[in-house]
């Protein structure tokens, strides 16, 4: 058993790992420098805001299912036909919602086209990502590491296609990225949805009101935590666009756009290792066994890290910048991502803390929190998008990061009675000087600059070893402890 799961777990990572960035990096990359800063933030705003209420679309029906039917196979063919109709209904009540809230805050005649084109992507997301709840329930980890990239693999050879036959500039259109986002989720859908309807053994499907109302009475708690977390992540874009005027704003939300995107990146990596933590601490919750080694471990494995990936970027941001982009906002691009970058280690410690309380069933506190951290954020967006535009929308992201974080970790000193380790504090502190004097050392070197990020990426991570921040042994303890 424990072989299979280091079997799986290593292809998903290895496809997410391989095909994802490169989406995000590559593809996503070169459209916004295909179309133009303004153009492509015209699209970002719109795809964060109908992202906002996306979970309208879910309201937390899949992490249930998943749950469900990995404790009871039997009861997949039982509940697929209904739950299909119940998402079809929460999808025509997504649509009419954000349609009405585009109308609401002045969206445009060709805003709200665009805007009817990223909801059906986004009902085709959420349908496909229930549907591999199934198959992860059922333990078919191979067909949904498969499929979890599949969706991306095909926009890259559409989108790659399109950029290389229409190279000179002003000759590739924005409505060619998102129509192809279009056809890989149709494709990635009816893949999907055939093989399991097959293992579901589904002729007819059934209106059950009962059931509906059974399925979002145990679905909703993580509904509004999910809706709330998404606000306080997404919002940004959206204010940046509205609260400027039209030409201005849509270019700052594409600077933010491309500051964003390689945090985007970096986090991905971070949520598919932390996917694993739930699981276990829920285990160790049940068996009232000691959790402060598997956070430390936890900790070693994701926030440090963090903490040298977001200190070599901050120091190198212009570079990074400049590799990855044209046009004259490079300078303002590299400001905003060297904020953002330093959310990553606020992100990545809410992984561990929050995921703790979410296996604990602290959703309340969970709720309370994400509440006041989406309030934060839009006060803090309202005063200070005005006098610095995407900058200022980066500075309110780093706060409520941090608040968000902070709030968690004392939650948890507080639910689980821990000690503060003093030890472990002196060395993070310590750790972080040293990034920091390595970093400003290496911008001292007469090499490239990637070559200078390397070496000073390189010595942080020695140092990290050194100060006992990074033990390779953690993988595997957390390995033995998801398989005992």
């Amino acid at each position: 058993m424990q072989r299979k799961f280091v079997t799986n777990l290593a292809l998903v990572l290895a496809l997410n790992l391989l095909i994802k960035p490169f989406w995000i990096l590559g593809i996503d990359r070169a459209v916004q420098n295909a179309v133009g800063t303004e153009q492509y933030g015209f699209y970002y705003a719109i795809f964060n805001f109908s992202f906002l209420l996306n979970i309208l679309l879910d309201l937390g029906i899949t992490n249930f299912n998943n749950k469900n039917i990995a404790q009871n196979n039997h009861l997949l063919s039982k509940h697929f036909s209904s739950i299909v109709v119940l998402r079809m209904l929460l999808a025509v009540a997504f649509t009419i919602i954000t349609i009405t809230g585009g109308w609401l805050i002045g969206y445009t005649a060709d805003m709200m086209k665009m805007l009817a084109i990223v909801l059906f992507n986004q009902i085709l997301i959420s349908f496909i990502l229930y549907l591999r709840s199934n198959l992860a329930g059922l333990h078919q980890f191979k067909t949904d590491s498969v499929i979890s990239v599949l969706d991306r693999l095909i926009m890259i050879i559409i989108c790659g296609a399109l950029l290389l036959t229409h190279s000179e500039p002003g000759t590739f259109q924005l409505k060619w990225f998102v129509y192809s986002q279009t056809l890989a989720y149709i494709i990635t859908f009816f893949i999907t949805f055939f093989i399991v309807i097959k293992k579901a053994k589904v002729r007819r499907f059934y209106w059950r009101w009962p059931f509906f109302l059974m399925i979002l009475k145990k679905s909703y708690p993580y509904a509004v935590l999910v809706l709330l977390m998404t606000f306080y992540n997404r919002i940004d874009g959206v204010m940046l666009e509205r609260l400027l005027p039209f030409r201005t704003g849509a270019n700052e939300a594409g600077i933010y756009a491309s500051a964003y995107r390689l945090l985007d990146s970096a986090n991905m990596i971070a949520f598919l290792f932390a996917g694993l933590l739930l699981p276990i601490f829920a285990r160790m919750i049940k068996l009232k066994q000691n959790l402060q080694e598997m956070i430390g471990l936890s900790f070693s494995l994701l926030v440090v890290p963090a903490m040298i990936v977001s200190c070599c970027c901050a120091f190198y941001a212009y570079d990074w910048m400049n590799l990855l982009y044209k046009g004259d906002h490079i300078e303002e691009s590299a400001e905003v991502f060297r904020i953002l970058m330093c959310c990553f280690v606020p992100i990545s410690a809410t992984y561990i803390y929050g995921t703790l309380l979410t296996a604990n069933g602290s959703l309340r506190q969970l709720n309370m929190m994400a509440g006041t951290g989406m309030i934060l954020n839009i006060v803090m967006n309202f005063y200070l998008i005005p006098k610095f535009e995407a900058t200022g929308a980066a500075i309110s992201s780093i706060t409520t990061q941090l608040f968000t974080c902070m709030a968690q970790i004392i939650m948890v000193k507080k639910i689980f009675n821990f000690s503060t380790n003093f030890s472990l504090v002196l060395r993070i502190t310590i750790f972080t000087l040293v990034c920091i004097v390595f970093n400003y050392l290496s911008l001292q070197l007469h090499y490239a600059w990637m070559i200078r990020f390397i070496v000073s990426a390189g010595a942080c991570f020695t140092a990290a070893f050194l100060l006992r921040l990074i033990q390779p042994i953690g993988i595997y303890r957390i390995i033995r402890y998801e398989k005992e």
